[in-house]
């Protein structure tokens, strides 16, 4: 999956690579040429007392190490810079795929680990490719032409080489075949105590309500101490990995200068020519060790390019159609044909056999007990999710054959859950008609009976609005969810038990103020209030996932049981007739 994930989105910046690895050449090159301009000043200079011949190795050595400085940040410039962008693309191409997903893998992944795969796990391989440009490019190069020229040195001590690679490739491999579980129990712990901390900042009312502050803090020390434990155990893998290298770097200078100082006394080996090979031989472990620090990273790095490539290779269950309609007339017919859901592997149906039509100028409201499928009809219109038993039309055409902006910008949602972007009122109210006036805000605002508190509000359209709409009370947030929608002028209002938190005598002027403002729309309207209702031309109500009912309120009242039973536990009978 690493691999995979680098090949797809290192692929524009392949000229830049190019370039890293030239330059990388370069810069090694030069300080491979250092130990062996350092021996023959040692050897024909300093041995002979040639100052004029150490005066020009020296310059040369100089120069030799300015032109290593000037390719080595010139490496780690662009190295730099194909790993930002690499991380950039990336962060992107999750950020469209999880946009592009249907409510129901957004619920298969989860918030929490979604939020973790596009920047966590983004980091550790952006990481990786950023170590692999500085450090690992250079590594190989390194230990294959500190090889060639240790042996131009010396023949003989070369089995110390022989001996300490293996043993030091052999050593660390060990550990880090031990760090792969390691790291993606770490990941899956980070996904886990994310989980809890998003629980405990949305709900922070609720805890503190029920005095359940203890418990929560016990869940989260308990989630911290897993991730903790986790990371220590790849920390104290990854600690073993360093005094191995420095013990074996250390061990093989030590033989080079034993044996070689032998061989310097029996003159088979010159002094400056025993420094250069210990220097190669020191280049050379370094950059096994350099080697071996990546492959520290590559464990955890594998582990987030699963995770990301499982997001990037998940299609979503809603996907565009391959030749969509693009052109439907401005008036709107919206008509549910024998429509059925069904989660995958659930043994029921959410929702089935609903069918029904409402065309512009009408009002569809559905109504039923917790459970009923309510919420899911809207979904299917809405396509947040496709229907898994007949069609869902809009104007004669199946949604799943529409083009999806063709769809949305024909729809006006005010969800369940209603949710305000941190920024303005106007901001807010502007996000899905970004060129609407003042003066159209504030129609809307006043059909939604939300002017006069923005008014209050300081600042007024431009008040300020928290992130979920925190700083407003909950009747606030459905009034200005609902003119945002009302801005918008769809052709299709979907109302989702968006009364829910008003009052009655709000209830009752917003709906007065909704029927001239969406004559020409289609309206259907989610709720759990009869009184919301009752004068709409078509009640569909809803038990365990099935129609048992579509009609006018005083039909239903007199031959539908189930609505009947919703309507006296609601209303007097005088209150039901009217």
């Amino acid at each position: 999956m690493l691999l995979k994930l680098l090949r797809n989105h290192l692929r524009p910046y392949r000229r830049v690579l190019t370039a890293v690895v030239l330059l990388q050449a370069v810069q090694t090159a030069a300080a491979l040429a250092l130990p062996g301009i350092n021996r023959d000043i040692i050897d024909k200079g300093v041995a002979t007392g040639d100052t004029g011949y150490i005066w020009r190795e020296g310059a040369l050595m100089l120069a030799v190490s300015v032109v290593q400085l000037l390719f080595m940040i010139a490496a780690i410039y662009y190295g730099s810079k194909a790993a930002m962008g690499f991380g950039r693309d990336v962060r992107s191409a999750l950020f469209h795929q999880v946009t592009d997903f249907s409510a129901r893998e957004v619920s298969q992944f989860g918030a929490p680990s979604l939020i973790t795969r596009v920047t966590n796990d983004v980091t550790q391989v952006q990481t990786l490719v950023q170590m692999t440009c500085t450090m690992l490019i250079a590594a190989p190069i390194t230990i294959v032409g500190g090889v060639v020229m240790a042996l131009r040195e010396d023949v003989e001590l070369t089995w110390i080489l022989a001996v300490g690679i293996p043993v030091l490739v052999l050593s660390i491999g060990t550990v880090i075949s031990r760090m792969i579980p390691t790291f993606r129990g770490m990941q899956e712990r980070i996904d886990q105590l994310n989980k809890v901390l998003r629980e405990q900042i949305t709900g922070i009312r609720v805890v503190r309500a029920f005095v359940r502050e203890p418990h929560e803090t016990e869940r989260f020390e308990r989630g911290n101490a897993e991730l903790t434990a986790t990371a220590l155990r790849g920390g104290r893998l990854m600690g073993l990995m360093f005094p191995t290298v420095i013990l074996i770097v250390n061990v093989s200078s030590v033989a080079v200068v034993w044996f070689g100082g032998n061989r310097v006394n029996s003159s088979q080996l010159k002094i400056g020519a025993l420094i250069a090979f210990l220097t190669y031989l020191t280049q050379i472990l370094m950059a096994v060790m350099m080697a071996t620090y990546m492959a520290a990273l590559v464990p955890r790095a594998s582990v987030s390019a699963e995770r990301i490539q499982e997001v990037l290779e998940t299609p979503s269950s809603v996907a565009a159609a391959e030749h969509p309609v693009t052109d439907l007339p401005p008036t709107a017919l919206v008509e549910f044909r024998d429509t059925g859901f069904r989660y995958p592997g659930a043994e029921h149906s959410v929702l089935s056999g609903v069918s029904f039509q409402c065309p512009a100028g009408q009002t569809l409201a559905v109504i039923g007990s917790t459970g009923s499928g309510k919420t899911t009809l809207i979904s299917l219109l809405a396509r947040l999710f496709d229907v898994t038993e007949g069609a869902v039309l809009l104007n004669g055409v199946d949604v799943r054959d529409l083009a999806p902006e063709v769809l949305w910008q024909r729809i006006g949602l005010v969800p369940q859950r209603p949710y305000l972007f941190s920024g303005t009122v106007a901001s807010n109210l502007r996000y899905g008609r970004p060129d609407a006036t003042d003066e159209q805000l504030w129609v809307a605002l006043e059909v939604a009976q939300a002017a006069e508190f923005v008014r209050a509000m300081p600042g007024g359209l431009d008040a300020a609005i928290a992130q979920g709409g925190s700083n407003v009370s909950g009747g606030q947030r459905q009034r200005l969810a609902i003119a945002r929608a009302l801005v918008r002028r769809p052709a299709v209002y979907l109302f989702d038990d968006s009364l829910s938190a008003l009052d009655m005598a709000t209830d009752a002027r917003l709906r007065a103020a909704l029927a001239p403002y969406t004559s020409d729309a289609v309206v259907i309207i989610v709720a759990q209030r009869v009184t919301s209702i009752k004068h709409a031309d078509q009640i569909l109500v809803l038990e365990d996932g099935e129609p048992v009912g579509l009609g006018t309120h005083a039909a239903l009242l007199a031959g539908c049981p189930t609505y009947a039973e919703i309507v006296s536990s609601q209303l007097t009978a005088e209150e039901a007739a009217a």
